[in-house]
This record gives structure tokens, sequence and C-alpha cells, in this order.
């Protein structure tokens, strides 16, 4: 795995992931690809800047050398459900385009491609590995459709694909986005920093989630997993922790936040989608291929504090 791209390589998660992978000895480059500008690159690293689908630039960032791409790359919830046409644009066109270049190297590079709990929708009280993905937002179906892609062109024999579908990623550093799921940081970021804060959702709402440091460390294990253990199917539901909002809440209280400065203010259109996202989970495939979860809410809570803060 000497060259590895990473496509929204300028995200939070990108930059992690490069730092990371950048200590290796058996990474010799990364390429990070993104549509806005990225200071301070680790090692290693090069970007490119650009439109994943303007002509020529998929030659451009995935040449034959390429060992592995994370594709990382994506409009997140609420922008998806907002603007249906830049959804799938990027969501599904620029995977695609992306997978039949990979396709024409003739080189069946390893494809890791981030899915999410949105591709769910509707489900049973639990799910599992088995669960079907009943979506009930653009964002979600388009993560469906995009894991059908990576098992099927895996299937051919074209990539050597592997999706990961993420818990909710709390606590993600920066400023907010256009995510549904941007409160869940929301409501502990801002108020550890000082700041206030809206909640759009129920204190009672359940969330499955996952610390940028546990997300990271599985995004490099999936890289490093045998082929054969993501066949037959190549898509497992990552492990995370269960948690309600009034839960998170009561953390960041242990954690010298102030609850006060959260607005309890109803949001119906993000109530609407991430309501429908399940939040509690059997791992068992995620386990048995050695992937680590966080132990507690209050550890994802320290683990900013010490890595993001």
């Amino acid at each position: 795995m000497r060259h590895v791209l990473i496509t929204g390589g300028g995200g939070f998660l990108g930059r992690k992931l490069a730092t990371a992978l950048s200590a290796r000895a058996d990474v010799a480059r990364i390429t990070l690809f993104d549509q806005a500008p990225m200071p301070d690159l680790p090692p290693k690293a090069t970007a490119i800047v650009g439109d994943l689908l303007a002509p020529g630039m998929l030659a451009r960032i995935a040449p034959p050398d390429v060992d592995a791409v994370v594709h990382l790359a994506a409009v997140v919830s609420s922008g998806a459900e907002a603007d249906f046409d830049l959804g799938m644009r990027v969501n599904i066109d620029g995977l695609r385009l992306m997978l039949e270049h990979l396709r024409g190297l003739g080189t069946c590079p390893k494809v890791l491609f981030t899915s999410s709990v949105a591709a769910f929708g509707a489900t049973p009280p639990v799910v599992d590995d088995d669960t079907p993905t009943r979506p009930q937002s653009s964002y979600g179906a388009q993560k469906a459709i995009g894991e059908y892609l990576i098992n099927d062109m895996s299937r051919k024999g074209f990539i050597d694909g592997r999706v990961l579908r993420l818990p909710t990623v709390v606590i993600r550093p920066g400023k907010p986005n256009k995510a549904a799921s941007s409160f869940a940081s929301g409501i502990l970021r801002e108020p550890l920093n000082g700041v206030a804060t809206t909640c759009p959702v129920s204190r009672d709402l359940p969330l499955w989630i996952a610390s940028p440091r546990a997300v990271t460390a599985a995004l490099a294990h999936a890289l490093d997993t045998p082929a054969d253990l993501w066949a037959p199917w190549r898509t497992i539901n990552l492990a995370g922790v269960t948690v309600t909002v009034a839960e998170m809440v009561e953390a960041l209280a242990r954690a010298g936040g102030d609850p006060g400065l959260i607005d309890w203010t109803p949001d119906p259109a993000i109530a609407a989608i991430v309501e429908t996202w399940p939040a509690r989970f059997k791992t068992a495939r995620s386990d048995a291929m050695g992937f680590k979860r966080d132990r507690t809410m209050d550890e994802i809570i320290e683990n900013y504090k010490t890595d993001d803060m």
C-alpha cells in the first residue's frame, strides 16, 4: 500500500487519516483531494484541489500506481436532502466515475467507501449485519446505492472494495456543517468551549455514535484487513456506542461543560431525518474483524479534549 488517495481529504477525517498513514513505513505517498485548499499538510502528503468530475481529474489524482482509495468526498445529509441534484452528482456520479476509472487501471486497487446509518431508514429495534437497508432520505439512498456499486464491482474483480457504515461521528472539531447530525457534536463542542448552541431534537432521541479517534483507527484498520474477510458482502456496520441526547448532556456536565448553553428549540426538518436512523446495533462482523469501539460517552469527550480542543 505505497500510494493512498483520500478524496474529501481536506475534511477532518481525511486529515486525521492522512496524519496516521504518514507515520507508517508501508505508505510512501498520500494524495489528498478536495474542493478547497488544504494548508499544513502532513508528511508524505500532496494536495490536489478541484472538481472530481472535471475532465482529466480522475487520471490526475488516481494514476496507475495508486494502491488504495479512501472515498470520503460527499454531500452530507441535510445538504443532499435540500439539493437532490447536487447530492446525486457528488454522491452517485462522482463515485461511479471514480470506480470506472479504477476499473480501467486493471490493478484491482483497494477502495474504502464510508457509508452511513442513514442507509437503513426503517429498521427493527436492533440492527445486525443482515438487516436490509430501506433509506428514508436522499442521502441515505445515495449511500445505499454506493454500497451496491462497491460490492458489485468487487464481485467482478474490478476493485477490492470495503464499506464501513459509520456511526454519527462525535465530537467533530471545527464549525458546524450541513449534516443533519451536526447538532450531536455541537451540543458538546460548543458548551465545552463556552459557546451557546441549539439542540433541534428531543432529549430522548437515541444515537449510535463513535469518536473521531475510533473512526480514524477503523479506517486505517479497514485498509489493512485481508480481502477474504470482507467477502462475499463487503459492507459492515462499524462498532459504536448507543446514547440518548440526554445522556450526552449529562456527560457534558461531568466534563465541566455548561448544559445551560444549550437552547432546546425543535427543528422538525432535522428531526424527520435523524429519527429514521437506527441507534442500537449488534456488530458481530466488526467485532470479529478486530475493529475497536469507544467504551463510554465520557471517554469520547475526553478524546475530544485531548485531540481537538
